[in-house]
């Protein structure tokens, strides 16, 4: 069987910075309030004309670059993504349009903040049976435009931005790709969403007047859900394979919250060196974040490395991945 091996990996963000001290002069916030509740200090924003097809294209033609790969060689393009760029068309296909991927196609996925994990491990599943040989997986949001920026609840946690990872069909045993937890609850599904937009509700004056197309979320109820899914799906995956934490050199969380990552830390048992974590720059990305950080500690990164990628997203969607790093 064709292992799938991360072969490249590439990151954006758009140049604007949102910094905790601009939200200030915005809505009744500070500094200290944000940062003792996120962890976050900044966040990025992306030009109006400008969304999630933008760093997806930045994105594949980059690891192209790096990796010194064929455009045509390329399968498919995933893109995780709830905030693509319209309702229809897809985000993934014009993105393969507007890269010059002559012979791929591709779609989106949409599983929230755990999109990324959900999109790597499907892509996994394509390699594995042979069906392809390169894909290319991106997480990208440009969730600014769904802020309402007189929730402080809300706004001070999401920032736009997003990268990717090139997956090949490689002959290396115990490489790659090598187990997955994948979960979801739809009870969650009022706890964090965008209530306005869709074919339930579509846009109308009234809806758009009662701020409904903005995100709203309920913090503490999702606080613990995500620590517990975090934390469960990752031992049983550590179980199944027959892992103990000294055995994992990076833990790559979904960059929700720094006090949640620091929760599913303690309840591991899990060093926080050994945890990436860049939330203080970016904010959260929702399915953007996971390969952003694997993208900022690429150069940390070391053939053989057991790494567990794990998420949680509204929906409720949650689960974690393990792979072993291949260059």
């Amino acid at each position: 069987m064709n292992q799938a091996i991360i072969t490249a990996v590439s990151g954006y963000v758009p140049e604007e910075i949102l910094s905790n001290q601009d939200l200030e002069k915005m809505m009744e916030t500070n500094d200290e309030w944000i940062t003792s509740r996120t962890g976050i200090k900044e966040r990025r924003v992306m030009p109006e004309g400008q969304a999630v097809t933008h760093i997806g294209i930045q994105t594949v033609k980059d690891i192209l670059a790096k990796s010194n790969t064929d455009p045509a060689s390329i399968d498919l393009v995933i893109c995780a993504t709830c905030t693509g760029d319209y309702s229809l068309p897809d985000c993934a296909n014009s993105i393969c349009y507007q890269s010059g991927l002559s012979k791929a196609f591709g779609f989106d996925v949409n599983a929230a903040c755990s999109g990324f994990v959900f999109s790597l491990h499907t892509a996994a599943q394509f390699i594995k049976t042979g069906a392809y040989k390169k894909i290319i997986v991106i997480g990208a949001e440009k969730l600014t435009s769904f802020m309402n920026y007189e929730d402080r609840t809300t706004s001070i946690i999401f920032g736009d931005g997003g990268g990717g990872v090139l997956l090949e069909a490689a002959e290396m045993e115990g490489y790659g790709v090598i187990d997955a937890e994948l979960a979801g609850d739809g009870s969650g599904k009022d706890m964090l969403r965008i209530d306005a937009g869709g074919s339930l509700n579509p846009l109308t004056p009234e809806n758009i007047g009662e701020r409904r197309h903005y995100v709203s979320q309920d913090g503490k109820k999702i606080f613990k859900r995500a620590v517990s899914g975090m934390s469960t799906s990752m031992s049983a995956v550590m179980k199944r394979n027959g892992l103990v934490n000294d055995d994992l050199a990076w833990v790559v969380p979904h960059q929700a919250n720094l006090r949640i990552i620091s929760s599913v830390a303690n309840q591991l048992d899990f060093p926080m060196d050994r945890v990436m974590v860049n939330i203080e720059k970016y904010g959260n990305t929702s399915a953007g974040t996971i390969p952003l950080c694997l993208w900022e500690y690429e150069s940390q990164l070391k053939k053989g490395d057991n790494v567990m990628l794990t998420a949680f997203g509204g929906g409720f969607t949650w689960g974690s991945l393990y792979l072993k790093w291949a260059y």
